[in-house]
């Protein structure tokens, strides 16, 4: 992977991912422009293995051209969002018959890659409260109390404290970034 490309790979993973890399957040999704199969897929493998002992784990899920939709996520978090009340049952309304982590991830791949409509469970994916995923499908995202990360049909203050933590992680990040620290350096061990 060219030098280039690599750091390009880096500024993406702390702007659009470092809530998840402070561990505040279960995953984050980013689309990164212009970037070779190989040089994602190389890049990937690489974070991958930097990343793994510290709970991260970075998926491709699809590609559009030159673009390719990247997935972070912390495997244990989304276990424990798994787990919650109803989560399962509404994955398996939208069609997944495998809800274990692996088998779900690999559905919505499936579904990003090829299905007419966008699947909006993916907010699930993300860590989002399963009452404002219900909520955005049922309302068809409209109708909501707050819009900033997700639409909130839930708890709206909790979801606002929760969107200023990750704005202030993802201020704090891209500065450190900025002054030399490594993604490695600031990603908190799970």
């Amino acid at each position: 992977m060219e030098k280039k490309e690599g750091a390009l790979f880096e500024r993406y993973l702390v702007e659009h991912c470092a809530p998840t890399l402070a561990n505040l957040k279960t995953a984050n999704l980013f689309r990164l422009p212009e970037i070779s199969a190989y040089e994602l897929e190389h890049a990937a493998a690489i974070w991958n293995a930097r990343m793994e002992a510290k709970g991260i784990r970075i998926l491709l899920f699809m590609r559009e051209g030159r673009d390719a939709l990247v997935y972070v996520c912390r495997r244990s978090r989304l276990e424990e969002d798994f787990s919650k009340d109803g989560v399962k049952e509404f994955l398996r309304q939208c069609g997944y018959i495998d809800v274990s982590v692996e088998g779900s991830l690999k559905r919505l791949a499936d579904r990003l890659s090829g299905e007419e409509e966008f699947p909006h469970e993916i907010g699930l994916f993300l860590g989002y409260p399963l009452e404002d995923v219900i909520g955005f499908v049922e309302n068809k995202g409209k109708n909501c109390l707050y819009t900033g990360v997700w639409k909130v049909y839930g708890n709206e203050q909790e979801a606002i404290r929760l969107f200023e933590r990750y704005k202030k992680c993802k201020q704090i990040y891209l500065r450190l970034f900025g002054n030399g620290r490594s993604i490695g350096q600031l990603t908190v061990a799970a």
